[in-house]
């Protein structure tokens, strides 16, 4: 019985100890990331465009589909015509430009988030398997790479989306899809390292199946550099959605994009450039956000990619 307790004295310890090592670790990544200017200005911005999406239904002051013909291309409400009902103005069909850029930033997140988990989770796979087996499968797994690299990305997407149509699941669907390619050479170079460290050999001495390798001794070791990734390629798969949006092969009404907003303004530039201008600056705002950002987990991260702010 002493033993037992004793025992059981020493886990409590343990459990105890870990966590106060992990609290510590968060509250030196806070202090790093406060630190930070490029890091902090990131995340602030980050955080403030998550709090615009989910609280959307609250902020919009207007349905962002309702149609006003009385009320189209109504100005900002500081400039001459302008109106405290509308704060960024309305657009060419009278709907209100703030309420859309505030329901926007949902689409922005979602597609972004989603597309990264579909390209992040098949590029990791397959970066672990290519790079732990080698050979023959290697080889191929490689020269799939390759071809997808050939054609251009974008190309690739409208030549997808035409044929199969566009909507929400189908955009997160192919941009994720179609840019697996850098998350699997990464994380095949990370694993081609890893699997020839001493733990690894160790593991296989004693027995360990390839699963358990891959999954408990290997995943954690190239997670940084998949975090730093993904972090990066936010940022760019917001821009693709808008691209693909603003070219009509995107998201569709009644869903708000920003780059579909952006579509619907640039004829309107020269004499209502409010319609074009506020969706332009919030895309540009949320992709600096989500590269500021994405540069500090690089630095925290990747030792060997440090740089000075």
């Amino acid at each position: 019985m002493a033993h037992q307790s004793e025992a059981s004295a020493y886990g409590l310890e343990q459990g105890l100890r870990d966590k106060r090592r992990k609290a510590s670790r968060i509250k030196r990544l806070l202090r790093g990331l406060v630190r930070s200017k490029t890091g902090a200005v990131g995340a602030f911005i980050v955080l403030v465009v998550c709090l615009v999406a989910l609280l959307a239904p609250v902020l919009a002051t207007h349905n962002p589909a309702e149609l006003d013909p009385l009320l189209r291309l109504k100005p900002p409400m500081w400039m001459e015509g302008g109106s405290s009902a509308h704060l960024l103005g309305t657009d060419n069909l009278g709907r209100d430009i703030f309420s859309r850029i505030v329901y926007g930033s949902q689409v922005s997140l979602i597609v972004g988030l989603g597309a990264v988990l579909v390209s992040g989770a098949i590029g990791a796979v397959l970066g672990l398997v290519s790079g732990f087996y080698g050979k023959w499968l290697d080889a191929l797994i490689m020269r799939v790479a390759d071809s997808f690299l050939a054609i251009p990305t974008i190309l690739l997407m409208l030549v997808v989306l035409a044929v199969v149509g566009p909507g929400l699941t189908t955009l997160i669907f192919v941009i994720g899809v179609t840019n697996w390619v850098a998350y699997a050479r990464v994380v095949r170079g990370e694993v081609l390292s890893i699997k020839e460290r001493d733990f690894v050999k160790a593991a296989r001495a004693v027995g360990a199946k390839d699963g358990r390798i891959l999954f408990r001794h290997i995943l954690p070791n190239v997670v940084s550099s998949f975090i730093v990734i993904s972090g990066m390629n936010v940022g760019t798969t917001i821009i693709m959605e808008a691209s693909l949006s603003f070219l009509g092969l995107g998201i569709k009404p009644p869903d708000v994009s920003w780059g579909g907003m952006l579509s619907d303004g640039r004829q309107y530039i020269a004499t209502s450039w409010w319609v074009a201008t506020f969706p332009g600056i919030a895309i540009t705002a949320t992709v600096l956000g989500v590269i500021f950002l994405g540069d500090w987990l690089r630095d925290v991260l990747d030792p060997r990619m440090k740089t000075k702010d």
